[in-house]
């Protein structure tokens, strides 16, 4: 199984740029904040579309090809194929997304593996306290090891009742929803346990560490 898909797609950098200023200039800030059970965070506005966001390249990658591994501070570390993953327990999911860039899409089916079956799988040391979520597109985001650890995290690999096609991060990718969407990373390749927070692909250029959608924590 290969590490190092082929890619396709061409970085955007503008768009890479355009997003870093939106983190100096607190684009979309309100200054309010909401209850989750208010359903829509401040800033945001629904949409019924779901709209493809990603850096520019995408690893053209099979069920054969991805893989999932994760190492550091954990007594069990692993590598699981796509027969592996699918040999774990499947759960079904019904959330909502939100966005950083402001859309919200509302009532999302999903079929997955919870995040809790692959904790019991690599028993994380005392010591592990963060997450360094690495793709296959050389993406990467940081979480709290407590935002992983919860019965609505998962990897989902079926979006709707259909496979989860590529550009929406297919074959698997990490689904947080209770944080903005940046952290639910697409083809996720690689879980590293910390001990120390470090940030991601967007949190080093102006984005949250964390990224609460309810107080707003678009930027850090």
């Amino acid at each position: 199984m290969s590490e190092e898909p082929q890619l396709t797609g061409k970085i955007k950098d503008k768009l890479i740029a355009t997003k870093e200023q939106w983190a100096k200039d607190g684009r979309a800030l309100t200054g309010q904040s909401a209850k989750p059970e208010e359903r829509l965070p401040p800033g945001q506005r629904l949409t019924k579309d779901f709209p493809v966001l990603d850096l520019g390249v995408q690893p053209n990658l099979t069920q054969k090809d991805w893989s999932i591994s994760a190492g550091g501070q954990v007594k069990n570390a692993l590598k699981w194929s796509w027969a592996d993953f699918m040999a774990q327990p499947q759960q079904t999911y019904r959330n909502d997304i939100h966005c950083v860039t402001t859309w919200s899409r509302y009532d999302n089916d999903w079929l997955g593996v919870p995040m809790r079956a692959f904790l019991a799988a690599v028993q994380p040391l005392p010591s592990a306290k963060f997450l360094m979520i690495k793709s296959f597109d050389g993406y990467s985001t940081n979480l709290p090891l407590a935002d992983v650890d919860r019965d609505d995290v998962f990897l989902g690999h079926t979006w709707n009742g259909a496979g989860l096609t590529r550009d929406h991060g297919g074959p698997v990718r990490l689904v947080v929803p209770h944080l903005y969407f940046w952290k639910s990373a697409k083809w996720i390749r690689h879980i590293t346990f910390m001990d120390k927070d470090q940030p991601g692909y967007w949190e080093v250029r102006g984005y949250h560490m964390r990224g609460d959608p309810w107080p707003e924590e678009r930027y850090g």
